[in-house]
């Protein structure tokens, strides 16, 4: 599997092993080295593997050329992590992963999760909550944060189980919620205040002030802009309907999560 130390792939190798079967974890420090752009890693990584949970390499594109090695190796069974709404945020670069796996002649199932709850202690807004603001350019929008626990669990049923191939699933949390009431969830566990920005201009002060260059940043806002028309974010019952458990609600992420090491 690849990606097998970040968020959710940690989780879906954890899940595998529990499940007594045998994991290979895939990337540049995992059990098997794997890098995109060294092709001599490739066969070594899919080499007598039946199914693999592949995640797109962050800001790179799936390559079409890898899917077709690992097809040609064996693997049987590809279960892909991508994203709820690419097609509002003009997302090309999932898009086309979607596509390579569609046309793989693999058995395929694709994870679309929604806002991932660890964002917020261990991922992209972690500095954010640490220094006590918060910019998304989505006003009120309220989404169904999903947590990673769940979004593993799904991944996992979907390589170990029949009766997902041709699926894409979805992956909410249970309730839909503003930034700023998630933000005031994680405030009261932590004893801060934590303060939510959504307008663009917030957005691209913020971004740049870390450092992204502003031509990327207002190349995003039409994505959010198409995102925020949409509107509110209904939960769906994924979680539910594959893995036979309930999703964890946002405050039961809250109640678990670290956030003294965010910012």
């Amino acid at each position: 599997m690849l990606g097998a130390t970040g968020s959710t792939g940690r989780r879906v190798a954890a899940l595998l092993r529990e499940a007594g079967r045998p994991v290979r974890a895939a990337s540049r420090s995992g059990d098997v080295r794997f890098d995109w752009a060294d092709r001599a890693t490739w066969e070594p990584t899919v080499a007598g593997a039946g199914a693999m949970y592949l995640m797109a390499p962050h800001e790179l594109p799936v390559d079409p050329e890898f899917v077709r090695c690992a097809v040609e190796s064996g693997v049987r069974r590809l279960v892909l992590l991508s994203s709820m709404a690419i097609e509002l945020m003009g997302d090309d670069r999932l898009m086309a992963a979607e596509r390579t796996v569609r046309e793989s002649g693999a058995e395929w199932t694709i994870v679309r999760p929604n806002w991932f709850n660890q964002n917020f202690d261990e991922g992209v807004f972690a500095a954010a909550i640490g220094a006590g603001e918060l910019a998304v350019p989505v006003g009120d929008l309220r989404q169904a944060f999903v947590d990673a626990d769940d979004i593993a669990a799904v991944a996992a049923t979907a390589l170990l189980e029949d009766g997902h191939a041709g699926r894409s699933y979805e992956v909410t949390g249970p309730e839909s919620l503003s930034f700023a009431d998630a933000l005031a969830l994680i405030g009261a566990k932590t004893g801060r205040e934590i303060r939510f920005h959504g307008e663009s201009a917030d957005y691209v002060a913020a971004m740049t002030g870390f450092g992204v260059p502003r031509e990327q940043v207002l190349s995003e806002l039409p994505g959010f802009e198409a995102l925020r028309a949409a509107g509110d974010g209904a939960p769906t019952d994924v979680v539910r309907t594959v893995t036979g458990r309930s999703p964890k609600p946002f405050a039961a992420y809250v109640a678990q999560a670290d956030f003294s090491a965010a910012g």
